[in-house]
């Protein structure tokens, strides 16, 4: 997840911590996928940061550290046993490099019967070899050779062992940017590691930041390695907090912004649980970097607002909230979670937001333009959004319903084979395209297309010629200018009093004059749960985080 501030959109799912559900965190410690899937390693560094050296072993079901061997290098990459090539740059890849400058294969000579790592240590150390654990026992491994044959003429000449090869499981622990073997690891128990051999609390280089904590890889069924940050819950909070809200921000917000993190951790259920974390690292989630590089980093009052906020997380009805979902700003209004992603969540209500205008937010009001043609290209990229349904090319496109909050609940386009209508959070993010680059940031908006207006539903007398009210001024007959706030106003037309409502269906437009349609709106995210520029305003007001939290989640408590 990037920077919330900048991102597009959050869907934040949480989870509990409490005797009210079962947790995805154990013992105050969570599981956060760095790396897995298509990002998944071919090999992964770690560089000890504070401490020295690393144990080696694997966290048990209580998330408790058992250690099998250790180093005191400080420098250390794990790779996927196999053929593993070395570049001239120290890199290890799988694929024969052109400047290949060293090789470690996937044979070697086995020598066991060893009853723990000091004699299987020391065993290494007099054949020139390195300790193992292999299934559940400690061996000795001599040499990595390309073949079978290779690896039998070696125990032939050592005159102990015989010919072992790596499995598909298997993980080779080296010195960085060498072959220098110190250990490997093929067992059922997840590939653990506890940097400064656990002597004290760690600090670790992964990829460019630091990490508190331990670390797991995983490699189940083959090919690359999944690495997971075995994290306590209160570093990992304080790894969130500046990567999703600037960490300068009043400390009112960054508390609210802290208890968000913490019940958003400790969701019972997993979406990404396949891959055995609690929690990923990216905008899939929520954005985690560990205790930074040396730019964004946690300051001192993201610390701060965790530990004021220590153990402190979202409830509703007695039960931990599930969706504590959050946005950058919903440019004047949230929005029903019903309308958005679908399923009613009586703490995702929607309501006017009076605060955001009260402090200033970066590329707040935006615009965008699209060619028919551009739409009718995206369109066809999105089948999961489209149901793979063909309408040709695009000649119309608008809001055909907004919510009764003013923001879209539905998008027709019009094409020379057909129309199609989507709903729900899909209304901006259909448009999304790094192609193009070019995106629609939140769901308050409106389309001109060259034809009628496309308002937001807001009449008057029937006939539409409002986008909505919030953020529109009047002037009376003597002069005084007044915002209008809320979902209805009355207006004094030729025909009398009139209302003007909010909400309902708009009027359809005629095609594009030109062949372009500008969308142009407010906010950034999908408006849905805890504004954060909300939350920096209210702040700024003096408002505290239990009150920001109760502002954007409906009924709530905060334990």
């Amino acid at each position: 997840m990037k920077k919330t501030l900048l991102t597009t959109f959050f869907v934040v799912t949480f989870f509990a911590l409490s005797a009210v559900s079962a947790s995805a965190v154990v013992n105050d410690t969570i599981l956060v996928g760095l790396r897995y899937g298509d990002s998944a390693l071919f090999s992964a560094n770690l560089e000890n940061a504070e401490g020295e050296g690393y144990a080696f072993g694997w966290f048990d079901e209580d998330r408790q550290f058992e250690a099998v061997g250790w180093t005191e290098e400080t420098a250390i990459s794990m790779t996927a046993a196999g053929d593993i090539y070395m570049s001239s740059g120290g890199n290890y890849s799988a694929d024969e490099p052109s400047n290949i400058t060293g090789y470690l294969g996937p044979w070697h000579v086995e020598i066991d019967g060893f009853g723990n790592f000091d004699e299987a240590q020391e065993a290494a150390r007099d054949y020139g070899g390195y300790p193992a654990w292999i299934d559940g026992a400690y061996v000795v491994r001599v040499g990595a050779y390309e073949t079978e044959r290779s690896a039998e003429r070696a125990a032939d000449d050592l005159g102990e062992g015989y010919a072992a090869c790596s499995s598909d499981t298997g993980i080779l622990v080296t010195v960085t940017r060498t072959t220098d073997t110190l250990f490997e690891y093929d067992d059922s128990q997840t590939f653990g590691i506890q940097p400064d051999n656990g002597r004290q609390e760690p600090v670790t280089w992964f990829k460019g930041y630091k990490y508190p904590g331990g670390f797991a890889y995983r490699r189940p069924r083959g090919g690359n390695l999944s690495v997971i940050n075995v994290v306590d819950l209160a570093e990992y909070v304080k790894g969130v907090i500046p990567y999703e809200m600037d960490g300068d921000w009043p400390l009112a917000a960054l508390e609210a912004q802290a208890v968000c993190a913490r019940t958003y951790a400790c969701r019972a259920s997993k979406h990404l649980s396949a891959y055995g974390f609690d929690v990923c690292a990216s905008t899939d989630c929520q954005v985690y970097y560990g205790r930074g590089s040396g730019g964004a980093a946690p300051t001192d009052r993201s610390d701060q607002a965790v530990e004021n906020t220590a153990g402190e997380m979202l409830y509703y009805h007695g039960d931990l909230v599930q969706d504590a979902v959050y946005h950058s700003s919903n440019g004047g209004a949230t929005e029903d979670a019903a309308n958005v992603w679908g399923g009613d969540k009586g703490y995702l209500k929607g309501k006017a937001d009076p605060y955001e205008a009260q402090t200033s937010i970066p590329n707040y009001n935006w615009s965008v333009t699209y060619t028919a043609d551009q739409l009718t290209w995206i369109l066809e990229q999105k089948p999961s959004m489209t149901g793979g349904k063909n309408i040709g090319t695009v000649q119309n496109v608008y809001v055909s319903e907004y919510t009764p909050m003013g923001n879209v609940k539905k998008v027709t386009f019009e094409g020379t084979k057909g129309s199609l209508t989507v709903t729900g959070d899909t209304c901006r993010t259909i448009f999304y395209s790094s192609t193009y680059g070019k995106s629609v940031p939140s769901l308050r908006f409106d389309i001109n297309g060259g034809g009628p207006s496309t308002g937001s539903g807001i009449t008057v007398n029937g006939n539409q010629t409002l986008s909505r009210l919030d953020g529109l001024s009047v002037i009376s007959g003597s002069g005084k200018i007044s915002r209008l706030e809320g979902n209805s106003a009355s207006v004094i037309t030729a025909a009398g009093v009139s209302n003007v409502t909010v909400g309902g269906t708009a009027s359809k437009p005629t095609s594009s004059k030109n062949g372009t349609f500008t969308i142009t709106g407010s906010g950034n995210g999908h408006n849905v749960g805890l504004s954060q520029y909300g939350a920096k305003a209210m702040a700024e007001l003096g408002y505290d985080y239990t009150e920001i939290l109760e502002f954007y989640y409906t009924d709530v408590t905060i334990w």
